[in-house]
């Protein structure tokens, strides 16, 4: 087995400052990095457990139906009225799913499918020692 010692989400824009702008701004994304210059430098942002880096410029939209992600976060219904006040479009307000988890759905600027997704204390995703 190779053994990872790291691993970052890699999406290649259509737009790279309307990326940035969506991803550090309105998402509120902290930036672990930035690296090359110009209006196509490259991006890395903290991602919980991971990275996600935004770079390059792309002519095809990497919104593919097998594409998402997957943000875990605290609270969901106060994402949701905080990223509302930050003018993001919400696809699908929060929602307690069949499984437990409580799901809100936004897109990027390209079209990359969001779950924004709260696990509540008593579901099996939490730790209990």
């Amino acid at each position: 087995m190779v053994h990872v010692l790291s691993s970052r989400i890699l999406l290649t824009p259509t737009d790279p400052q309307r990326s940035r702008d969506f991803y550090g701004g309105a998402l509120g994304l902290a930036v672990y990095r930035e690296f090359g210059t110009g209006p196509d430098r490259g991006t890395v942002y903290f991602l919980g457990g991971g990275f996600l880096e935004v770079s390059g410029r792309s002519t095809d939209t990497p919104a593919t139906p097998g594409i998402r992600l997957w943000l875990q976060v605290a609270d969901v219904r106060a994402a949701h009225e905080e990223l509302l006040a930050r003018g993001v479009e919400i696809l699908r307000p929060p929602k307690e799913e069949p499984w437990g988890l409580v799901e809100m759905w936004i897109a990027d600027p390209d079209g990359v499918r969001i779950a924004v997704v709260e696990v509540p204390e008593q579901h099996p995703l939490r730790y209990r020692p």
